[in-house]
């Protein structure tokens, strides 16, 4: 059993759709909600729910429904989740507002994998299922289509700044998607007649004014010649100020960011340049493995022959060597919440360190002093401390902290420099991360 989460939406593309009714305020919920879930149970097929959730989740079923809204139901507001748990995967959202007139009606919907809507048959099932909430509901607007390529199109803002996005919506044909609902008042400011009459695969008036637009049998070939091909004709039909090459040519820009790229990473540094591509969600992916292709991190400089090691210089080496360890624990304490593998002094925990580091932009969200004076100490000596444990490492303290060394083989590395250049910025992450070093003082220790 598998809930889709937004982080598994990054991982594979999805059939995304999103859609916004109205119903009749006078109506009480389930009476208005009946056609909803009736059409859902009808046409759904494969990926009909099996989970509903509310404050708590239950086996699907109309009663569950109705216990799950009513315990979500706010003062304004009231929404469950829906979810099928075995592949393809489901995961949705409905809304729906409480004091206005009419009440507002959402859908949020995702199914996994898009490949499963190669089939005709799957895609015109949803087409149906679309077809009839809109023509029971008022519609303003909805769209199913690539999530990833939702994304490279700008959806849902198209370049607008998030607040007129919000005040404007939907208000003209900013983009056309594989399946596209636009209601009465989009309609007529393109013209019904001209808009009947787009060049797609179905076009159909529907009994509340909006009309439905498909445009191409099916959703998951989105990126094939011809069906980029009938998008561009249909957004050029209901935008005849467009030039047809110009967007054309934006669509298969937008298929490059899908063509593999293969990634040539230097291997003492690709299982952190592996979890950025995998952070990168489907649309960047690809973009994400050329970049880092193309610009590799430099080779560590931050070491010596053992010939030119600098000699210990402390009164007391124990307790310089519990001082390094205590620096350590700093880090674990810091960040073993948010990265649980560092009290395992690890050399995938230094990965783990580099990756979250550089989720969180580190180095600008805090401040610089107390980078300089608490975090560098403590991530030098964290990694010196995994040098010592995983490749027999030794230390030779030194009064200053960036003159300590850690002893591997024929060279001596010296983590507290490197910490000083990792933390400078959130590309020092990558250009001098944790690992990386640890890579390198490993394949130099014979």
């Amino acid at each position: 059993m598998k809930f889709l989460t937004m982080k598994d939406l990054d991982v594979e593309d999805s059939l995304d759709l999103s859609w916004d009714g109205t119903f009749d305020f006078q109506l009480d919920t389930e009476r208005a909600l009946t056609p909803f879930f009736e059409a859902l149970e009808e046409y759904a097929g494969e990926w009909m729910p099996d989970v509903v959730e509310g404050k708590r989740r239950r086996k699907y079923s109309r009663a569950a429904v109705w216990k799950s809204w009513a315990e979500e139901r706010g003062k304004s507001t009231s929404s469950i989740g829906l979810y099928h748990t075995t592949s393809p995967f489901m995961s949705s959202s409905l809304w729906c507002g409480l004091v206005q007139s009419p009440r507002p009606l959402s859908v949020s919907l995702h199914v996994q994998p898009l490949t499963f809507f190669n089939e005709e048959e799957r895609c015109r099932r949803f087409v149906e299922l679309v077809r009839a909430w809109s023509s029971h509901y008022p519609v303003s607007h909805a769209i199913a289509h690539s999530g990833a390529d939702e994304h490279l199109a700008g959806s849902p803002d198209y370049g607008r700044d998030q607040q007129t996005s919000l005040r404007d919506g939907f208000d003209k044909i900013y983009d056309v998607c594989w399946l596209n609902v636009f209601g009465p008042a989009l309609v007529e400011k393109v013209g019904r007649e001209r808009m009947l009459s787009t060049p797609v695969h179905r076009v159909e008036e529907l009994p509340n004014g909006s009309i439905l637009l498909v445009t191409w049998p099916t959703a998951a070939d989105f990126t094939s010649e011809e069906a980029r091909k009938a998008q561009a004709r249909a957004h050029v039909h209901l935008r005849p100020e467009l030039d047809y090459d110009t967007v054309l040519r934006a669509l298969h820009e937008r298929n490059a960011a899908f063509v593999p790229v293969e990634p040539r990473f230097p291997p003492e540094v690709a299982p952190l340049f592996a979890r950025l591509v995998e952070e990168a969600g489907v649309a960047r992916r690809q973009q994400q493995v050329a970049e880092l292709n193309a610009h590799p991190p430099p080779e560590p400089e931050e070491w010596l022959p053992t010939h030119a090691a600098l000699p210990s210089d402390v009164p007391d080496m124990k307790a310089a060597l519990e001082h390094y360890s205590l620096l350590a624990e700093y880090t674990v304490a810091m960040r073993h919440t948010e990265v649980p593998s560092l009290f395992k002094l690890s050399p995938e925990s230094l990965t783990d360190l580099d990756f979250h580091l550089w989720w969180e932009d580190f180095p600008r969200i805090f401040e610089r002093h107390l980078i300089d004076q608490r975090a560098m100490p403590s991530v030098g000596a964290y990694l010196g401390e995994v040098l010592v444990r995983h490749l027999g490492g030794q230390w030779i303290p030194r009064k200053k902290l960036e003159e300590a060394q850690v002893r591997v083989g024929q060279r001596v590395w010296l983590p507290f420099v490197r910490a000083f250049k990792y933390l400078r910025s959130r590309q020092s992450l990558l250009d001098f991360s944790l690992t990386q070093l640890y890579r390198t003082a490993e394949r130099y220790q014979g």
